[in-house]
C-alpha cells in the first residue's frame, strides 16, 4: 500500500479516505489508474481531477459507507471491480451487521489493491459462474445454539464469518487458537491464497514444482486437520513453516506463505512511500540496515525483498515493544520459509501475462 495526494491541494491521503481533510474535496479510488482522486460534480455524475475526461459515479456500496471506489458512468455495472465479487452480504437492517460489513469491505478492498498491483486474474461469478472468485459475508444464527459460520474457501467461494470484524471476539479466538497474529486482512489474504493455488498451481501447470517445495498435497486434508487439532504442530515447526497452522497440510502451508508474501510486499511499499531507512546506531551490522527504496511489487529478486524486510521488522517490532504492544510481525523466517516465499514470488513474476 502507498500514500496518495489530493490533486486539488496536495494534501497527503490514505487509501481509506473519502474526503480531503484539507480542502474538503470528496475523494474516490480510480481502479484503472490505481490512485485516489479528488472529485468534483459534473452534472449527474462526478469528474475525477486525476482523470478529468471520464464521467464517473461512486460504487453503489458507497451509500452504505462500505466502498470509496469509482465506476464509469456509462458502465454496465453500478458496482466497482471489487464489490462485483460479493456473492452474499449480511442483512443490513441489523445495525451491527452494517458496521461489521463495512470493516470487512475495507479489508477486502485493501486485498484487491494488492491483487490488481500483481496483475492477477480476477474473474467474478458473472464472468465465470463455476470458478470465479466470490465472497460470502455471513452472520451467525441469532439462535445461540445454532451452527456457527466458519471462514474458509470452496472452489473460489470465500466465506468470511462476520463476527471476525468484532475486535474482542477476534482476539478471543486468536488467544484460544494460540495464534500470534489474527486480522481481517490476514483472513482475506490467506483464503484468497487457496483460490490462487487452484488458479496458478493446479490449473497453471506448476503442481509438481509446488509439491517439491511445499510437499504432497494429495494427502488426506480432513485427516491432516484432525491430526493438527489433536496433536498440534510438530516441535520443530519453526524450522520449516511460517506458522503452526501452516504445518497442517501443504494447502495450508501455501495459503499461509501466500498471505505472508502479501504482508511483506504491501508493508514494504508503504515503508518506501515514507522513505524509511533502518540503520541501528549501536551496531555496524549490515544485516540490520536497509534503505527501503525498492518497489516490492515490481522487484524480481526475492533476496532484495527479504534483505529489506528483515531490518524493517526488527525496527517495527522494537517500536511496538517501546509502546508496550506485541510485536507487529511476530514471526521467524527460517531458510526453508524464505525458499517457500521465493517460490510464491517466482510464480507471480513468471506467470504469463493475461
Amino acid at each position: 500500500m502507498r500514500l496518495f495526494k489530493c490533486q486539488s491541494c496536495g494534501h497527503v491521503l490514505y487509501f481509506e479516505n473519502t474526503r480531503c481533510e484539507s480542502c474538503g474535496h470528496q475523494l474516490g479510488y480510480l481502479p484503472a489508474a490505481m490512485t485516489i482522486s479528488a472529485l468534483e460534480p459534473d452534472g449527474d455524475f462526478l469528474r475525477a481531477l486525476a482523470a478529468p475526461d471520464q464521467p464517473l459515479r461512486m460504487c453503489d456500496n458507497a451509500t452504505h459507507l462500505a466502498c470509496n471506489w469509482l465506476v464509469e458512468a456509462d458502465g454496465e455495472s453500478t458496482l466497482c471491480v471489487a464489490c462485483r465479487h460479493n456473492h452474499t452480504i449480511p442483512d443490513l437492517t441489523v445495525p451491527l451487521n452494517m458496521e461489521r460489513w463495512q470493516r470487512l469491505e475495507l479489508a477486502k478492498h485493501h486485498l484487491f489493491y494488492s491483487l490488481m498491483r500483481l496483475k492477477l486474474p480476477l474473474a467474478n461469478r458473472v464472468d465465470d459462474p463455476e470458478h470465479g472468485l466470490a465472497f460470502d459475508f455471513l452472520a451467525d444464527s441469532a439462535d445461540p445454539s445454532g451452527p456457527k459460520v466458519l471462514t474458509g474457501h470452496d472452489n473460489g467461494l470465500i466465506t468470511i464469518a462476520l463476527v471476525e470484524a468484532d475486535d474482542a471476539e477476534r482476539e478471543r479466538r486468536r488467544t484460544q487458537m494460540n495464534e500470534p497474529y489474527r486480522s481481517l486482512l490476514g483472513h482475506f489474504r490467506h483464503e484468497v491464497g487457496h483460490y490462487f493455488w487452484d488458479v496458478l498451481i493446479r490449473d497453471g501447470g506448476r503442481l509438481e514444482e509446488c509439491r517439491a517445495v511445499f510437499g504432497d498435497d494429495s494427502q488426506d486434508y480432513e485427516a491432516a486437520l484432525k491430526t493438527h487439532y489433536r496433536d498440534g504442530a510438530p516441535a520443530d515447526w519453526q524450522e520449516h513453516f511460517v506458522s503452526q497452522y501452516a504445518s497442517t497440510h501443504p494447502w495450508e502451508d501455501w495459503a499461509e506463505t501466500w498471505a505472508h508474501y502479501l504482508h511483506i510486499i504491501d508493508t514494504l511499499e508503504m515503508a518506501r512511500a515514507f522513505g524509511i531507512s533502518v540503520k541501528p546506531r549501536l551496531v555496524n551490522d549490515e544485516t540490520l540496515s536497509a534503505k527501503i527504496d525498492l518497489d516490492p511489487y515490481e522487484t524480481i529478486s526475492m533476496t532484495e525483498i527479504i534483505g529489506a524486510w528483515l531490518p524493517l521488522t526488527f525496527a517495527m517490532n522494537s517500536l511496538n515493544r517501546a509502546m508496550g504492544s506485541p510485536d507487529l510481525y511476530p514471526f521467524v523466517l527460517s531458510p526453508a520459509v524464505v525458499t517457500k516465499l521465493g517460490f510464491v514470488h517466482d510464480v507471480l513474476h513468471e506467470r504469463p501475462a493475461t
